[in-house]
C-alpha cells in the first residue's frame, strides 16, 4: 500500500479508509458489518402467521414497515419476547431486550408481510449473512407455496 491516504473531511459520517495500492488503484477498506444469527424464534412466529393466514402478498412495505412509535408502543403493550419474534434474526454482540439485538423485522405486528420478507433475503444476500438470507428464502418458499 502507498503511504497516500484518502479520508473524508471532519464530520463525515463514513467509516471507509481508501488508499492507493501498488498498481496505483484505489483500495477501499469497509467497516466490518454485524454479524447476525438465525432468530428460530422468529422462523416458527413466521410460520405460524403463514399458517393460520395472516399474511399480505402484496403491500407497500416502506408504508407498513413499523417505525419507532409503533415498536415503542408494542413493546410496552407486549414485552420484549414477543417483539422478538416478530424478527428474523439476532444480532450477535448486541445485549437481550434492546433494540439493537432483533433484526429483520418480519411484518407489522399483525400480520407477516411477503414484501418484508423480500428486503431481508435481499438485505443478507447483500452482505453475505447467509443464514438469514436461507432463512428467509425458505419462508418466501413457504408462503408461496401455502398459497396454491
Amino acid at each position: 500500500m502507498s503511504s497516500y491516504e484518502l479520508s473524508c473531511d471532519e464530520g463525515c459520517k463514513s467509516r471507509n479508509t481508501a488508499r492507493l495500492d501498488r498498481r496505483g488503484l484505489l483500495d477501499i477498506e469497509t467497516p466490518r458489518t454485524a454479524k447476525y444469527r438465525v432468530n428460530r424464534r422468529g422462523v416458527a412466529k413466521a410460520r405460524e402467521l403463514i399458517d393460520a393466514h395472516q399474511y399480505r402478498v402484496r403491500s407497500r412495505w416502506a408504508g407498513v414497515q413499523p417505525r419507532a412509535a409503533e415498536q415503542n408502543s408494542f413493546l410496552k403493550a407486549n414485552g420484549w419476547h414477543e417483539y422478538a419474534s416478530w424478527h428474523l434474526s439476532l444480532t450477535d454482540g448486541a445485549p437481550d431486550e434492546t433494540k439493537a439485538r432483533y433484526a429483520f423485522v418480519l411484518g407489522d405486528f399483525r400480520r407477516l408481510h411477503r414484501m418484508g420478507l423480500v428486503p431481508c433475503y435481499y438485505r443478507a444476500a447483500e452482505w453475505e449473512h447467509t443464514e438469514v438470507m436461507l432463512a428467509a428464502h425458505n419462508l418466501l418458499v413457504y408462503l408461496d407455496k401455502s398459497r396454491t
